[in-house]
């Protein structure tokens, strides 16, 4: 759970900070990088509309990226 937690709080302060532009760039990462299907982004992106989380979050709590994916993810949003 402490895991989640700080999970979570990332995925606050990063939900904040997404624009369009990186989203797109978040996107590509997801699919070159993370080999994540382009349903399963679909998916995610739809939740998002509906619940203003941030993707990579969305992704994981629907089981569609992994923890290490996930964690992968925020690793790739601090450098970029």
């Amino acid at each position: 759970h402490k895991e989640y937690r700080r999970q979570r709080q990332m995925c606050k302060e990063t939900a904040m900070s997404i624009d369009y532009f990186h989203q797109t760039q978040l996107i590509n990462f997801l699919q070159k990088d993370l080999g994540i299907s382009w349903d399963s982004i679909t998916v995610a992106l739809r939740q998002q509309e509906k619940s203003l989380g941030s993707l990579p979050m969305i992704l994981w709590q629907l089981g569609l990226i992994s923890l290490n994916q996930l964690d992968s993810t925020f690793t790739w949003l601090e450098l970029n």
